[in-house]
């Protein structure tokens, strides 16, 4: 039945389908009364028939209405129209939890955790309101594009009573999820939630359900029967707290298991404060007890009893009358029912036994054996191969990448079980294009095409065109597996830079500055004994000039001439020309007559650094000069004859011989 562009209840105006049901189809729709977008929730109408059924559907939507709370999707109207029956609730943009985790595998623990903690605060406000949701599974939560989780369909749960879910003549739910009390078609109340809840955590940290087989029953017995291997072993990356959380969840003896949403959700939220902490409580709780919650009234359940046994009453009497006018049949029915009730028995047993004597074997470690080998392996343990093919560049191909449930040692799994095994296809491997000279977009569509990854880096160029390819890396025709990636560098066209204030500076910061900017520095020196030696005095641009990137900049930088010391040797015999008197004792002498002077010239300023009227026992008069750089000496012999040179005092060891 298609209700697309049909109107109900005179006021929601179907527009599309937008999902699918064990027990229902849902649409969107436009409320035409309140101009805003709702979704339809419309019962399939093999449930329309069942009188008992749709009693129980409407009591249970109009108490789920009553509930309200930011992570419980709002019922807005409960209605029937033409054998149509139909809930309207708020419309949630976003992903079910099961498209999140079948699109992203495992996902993040503080993630699932904060997921954890919202349907805990939506079961904790449903329960003290006395219903039980009974389909806990990531279908039935929808996580909103602002990352809020809404808990859907408690229209379809029961108001607590004291009759089980199997009161609606069939059984509700994804066995997946089922508590134990559920899959046995028990009493299940807020603690079967919770189970759920448990199973919902272990497959966000996981990836995968704890129990899967090929058929129902077989999971329904696993989890009356099996306990699960515990999430840390599949996942090592979850936190001490939120495997015990998960395991105590699950427990399958009610009294082991969280008394309710509240209690769970006081250990959710200490996980996150201290997620390595021990102080999930874990053991035998011998005063547990089980509540009964009365939401129907007792009148109302003596009055559905009393008519209940009067039609047992009725149906007695007919059966009376018929086997008392023909007696012989009934002695033919009680032989048939004396043969064939132990018959029915024996074979009823051994059925029972047989399905829970389903062999347990080991799970096989099947990554890295060839096809023929994992088959082979999988026909001596009676296990049954689904076998997909992937790419691979860590395994080689033919051989086995991966397995599904993943092997962990001792971990064993029902014999017939279906195993999904990856296999490798070995490298894909992709010709690097040539993208050099293209415009960016030409570029990242061409390496794409061929399954390869892009990186984009800007860089500036003086003589590509802005957004174009530069250069690539690695270079065109080299080989890489698909998925690897290339990288592009786009021109940004001509860098522009600008000038900063430089002067005060010392020379080495200036020109780490202006060369880090892009500028090319050259330096002159120049003397200032007014300012710091080595500080910038002037700079060749101005401040806040903008140019091209690599435009030259001078700057003149004070450079003060160290004072040094020089020697000055002076062959006093050459200059005087005269000879040497050499005494009687040895000692020579010159004339003690003649008058010697030293003077020296530097930076402007004549200094006489020797002056000496009679020098005795030398021949060579030496005379220590200081100064800065290059300055000039004289000698004067009777201030008559002279002689005149440079000395450099910059360079090494400076001596002058002035003959």
């Amino acid at each position: 039945m298609n209700l697309e562009g049909k109107l109900i209840g005179n006021r929601y105006e179907i527009l599309e389908k937008i999902g699918n049901g064990g027990m229902a189809t849902v649409y969107k729709a436009q409320d035409t009364i309140l101009k805003r977008y709702v979704a339809v929730k419309v019962l399939r109408e093999e449930f329309t028939t069942d009188e008992e059924f749709i009693r129980r559907f409407n009591t249970e939507a109009q108490s789920a209405a009553s509930l309200a709370h930011q992570n419980i999707v709002s019922i807005y109207d409960v209605g029937m129209e033409n054998n149509i029956y139909y809930i309207v609730m708020e419309l949630i943009q976003g992903k079910t939890l099961k498209q999140i985790i079948d699109e992203d595998g495992v996902l993040p623990w503080k993630w699932s955790l904060n997921i954890a903690i919202q349907i805990a605060s939506a079961l904790e406000v449903a329960h003290k309101n006395n219903i039980v949701h009974r389909d806990i599974k990531p279908h039935n939560i929808i996580i909103t594009e602002d990352g809020v989780a809404k808990v859907t369909d408690f229209g379809i749960a029961k108001a607590v009573s004291n009759s089980t879910i199997t009161a609606f003549g069939t059984t509700i739910g994804s066995v997946h999820y089922f508590s134990p009390e559920h899959a046995r078609g028990g009493y299940t109340d807020a603690k079967s939630d919770l189970y759920s809840l448990g199973v919902v955590m272990y497959e966000m940290l996981t990836g995968r359900v704890p129990f899967d087989a090929d058929t129902p029953v077989s999971i329904a017995l696993k989890h009356m029967q099996e306990k699960p291997v515990e999430p840390i072993k599949l996942n090592p990356s979850i936190p001490y707290s939120v495997n015990k959380i998960i395991m105590k969840a699950m427990e399958k003896d009610l009294n082991l298991r969280y008394q309710s949403a509240t209690e769970m959700l006081k250990d959710l939220n200490m996980a996150l404060k201290d997620p390595e902490g021990d102080f999930v409580k874990t053991s035998s709780n011998d005063m547990a007890y089980t509540q009964r919650i009365d939401t129907i009234p007792e009148e109302a359940v003596k009055k559905e009893e009393r008519d209940d046994n009067g039609e047992k009453e009725k149906k007695k009497g007919k059966i009376r009358t018929f086997f008392a006018k023909h007696p012989a049949l009934k002695v033919i029915i009680i032989i048939l029912l004396i043969i064939l009730i132990p018959i029915i028995g024996f074979f009823g047993t051994q059925a029972i036994l047989s399905a829970g004597r389903t062999k347990d074997i080991a799970l096989p470690n099947f990554v890295e054996m060839t096809r023929e080998e994992a088959e082979t392996a999988a026909e001596e343990a009676n296990l049954v191969l689904e076998i997909t093919e992937e790419f691979s560049s860590e395994v080689e191909e033919g051989k086995i990448v991966s397995q599904d449930p993943p092997y962990t040692d001792g971990y064993l799994v029902k014999e017939g079980s279906t195993i999904k095994l990856v296999l490798s296809k070995g490298e894909n491997i992709k010709i690097v294009p040539r993208v050099t000279g293209m415009t960016r977009e030409e570029a990242e569509q061409a390496i794409t095409a061929e399954e390869l990854e892009v990186e984009v880096v800007e860089e500036a160029s003086d003589k590509v065109e802005a957004g174009y390819v530069i250069r690539q890396d690695p270079a065109a025709e080299e080989e890489l597996n698909a998925g690897e990636k290339v990288t592009i560098y786009v021109s940004t066209g001509i860098k522009q830079i600008t000038m900063e204030h430089v002067v005060g500076k010392s020379e080495d910061e200036a020109k780490k500055t202006l060369t880090d900017l892009g500028f090319d520095v050259t330096v002159v020196y120049e003397e200032d004994t007014s300012k710091d030696d080595g500080v910038v005095l002037r700079q060749s641009l101005d401040v806040g000039t903008t140019v091209d990137d690599g435009t030259k900049v001078t700057l003149t930088v004070n450079r003060i001439e160290e004072i040094k010391n020089g020697t000055v040797n002076i062959n006093l015999k050459s200059l005087i020309g005269e000879e040497i008197q050499i005494a009687d004792d040895g000692i020579t002498e010159i004339d003690p007559t003649v008058q010697v002077r030293v003077t020296v010239t530097s930076e402007g300023t004549e200094e006489t650094v020797y002056n000496q009227e009679q020098r005795k026992d030398v021949t060579n008069l030496r005379v220590t000069v200081s100064g800065r750089g290059t300055i000039t000496v004289k000698v004067f012999i009777d201030e008559v004859r002279e002689a005149q040179e440079s000395l450099n005092l910059n360079s090494e060891n400076p001596v002058l011989n002035i003959d």
